[in-house]
């Protein structure tokens, strides 16, 4: 840990996650927050009131600053590479929401722009740190599923219709998509690291529940060369459990936060169906991020797979627009 706290600006309160991170960074013992900057003055003022901290309506004067080294990116995410690149090119390490970008070239382009800048850059993956994601991986690991051919990961919410979720996100411009692009990249990295992170083929449904010009619900069906198959869901009009089921040629295994229970079964678990032991939750990307600058690292796993989910979100999304089977491009 350094003896002096890295200082932290919060660039955009865009995303309703803007105030977790900010949060995070005046919490973490590593870390102070300084200032705030937002495109939209009366967000960025009542978010930096909100955090007792200076807002600046000026963003190449806050990235000029001595006294901020570094900073969490939250705006929308059509500006990602924009904003990014000015704060690597400024010397500051990022820490951002997913998607990095809307694009692959455009993530590309970020992570070598921040390895140029000798900047840390960490992409908010929060899900392959739960303790139930490394308990999983623990058992594909030994191979006691066999041959793995199935994933189906779901997450969702009541946003869209409670409705709590602010109405940017549904601006296709500016959120670059819907449930699949946002709430959608967590199961997306989580099929990604089951199967692998480059599928074959992919196929999508998008629907409008609520009638807004993006989906507010989604399916994504992933095929492998190895035969497997994936399912992605993602939503924001259905509260429902989260979910993971992994299932292969000798067992199954099936997580639910409702319970915060993983079982598994099949020839290689017994007779009966058993609870397997969840280890704590690892560092946080946060957490990861803070000490990735101490000690002058690289986050090479956390922004190869932040490149992939971009990847697989890309296709998805051309797929649901062209109702067709597409496949994943290099």
């Amino acid at each position: 840990m350094p003896t002096t706290p890295l200082r932290v600006a919060v660039l955009g309160f865009w995303h309703v996650h803007a105030g977790d991170y900010a949060r995070q960074a005046v919490e973490h013992p590593g870390t102070e927050l300084v200032a705030a900057w937002d495109d939209d003055p009366e967000r960025g003022r009542e978010g930096a009131d909100r955090f007792g901290v200076e807002y600046t309506d000026d963003l190449d004067a806050l990235l000029a600053r001595d006294d901020v080294d570094a900073v969490t990116i939250t705006t929308s995410t059509n500006v990602h590479h924009d904003v990014i690149t000015r704060a690597a090119r400024a010397g500051k390490h990022v820490f951002t929401e997913k998607l990095l970008a809307p694009t692959v070239e455009e993530c590309e382009d970020l992570v070598a722009t921040c390895d140029a800048a000798g900047v840390a850059l960490v992409v908010s993956l929060p899900r392959l740190y739960h303790g139930y994601t490394a308990a999983i991986q623990r058992e594909l690991d030994a191979g006691r599923l066999g041959d793995v051919d199935h994933a189906r990961v779901r997450l969702s919410h009541d946003g869209a219709i409670a409705p709590w979720l602010p109405e940017r996100f549904f601006d296709p411009e500016t959120a670059i998509g819907g449930a699949l692009t946002d709430l959608g990249c967590h199961p997306v990295y989580l099929t990604q690291l089951f199967l692998g992170a480059r599928p074959d083929t992919v196929q999508a449904v998008y629907r409008s529940v609520t009638g807004r010009a993006v989906e507010d619900h989604a399916v994504v069906t992933v095929g492998y060369p190895s035969q497997a198959i994936g399912v992605i869901e993602a939503g924001f009009v259905a509260g429902t459990p989260f979910t993971i089921d992994v299932a292969g040629t000798r067992g199954w295994l099936r997580y639910s936060d409702q319970e915060a229970r993983l079982t598994a079964g099949g020839p290689a678990y017994g007779d009966e169906p058993v609870t397997l032991p969840i280890p704590e939750d690892a560092q946080d990307a946060f957490g990861q991020w803070v000490d990735h600058i101490t000690a002058g690292t690289r986050a090479d796993d956390n922004t190869t797979r932040a490149v992939e989910l971009t990847r697989l979100v890309v296709a998805a999304n051309q797929a649901a627009d062209q109702a067709a089977q597409v496949p994943v491009t290099a």
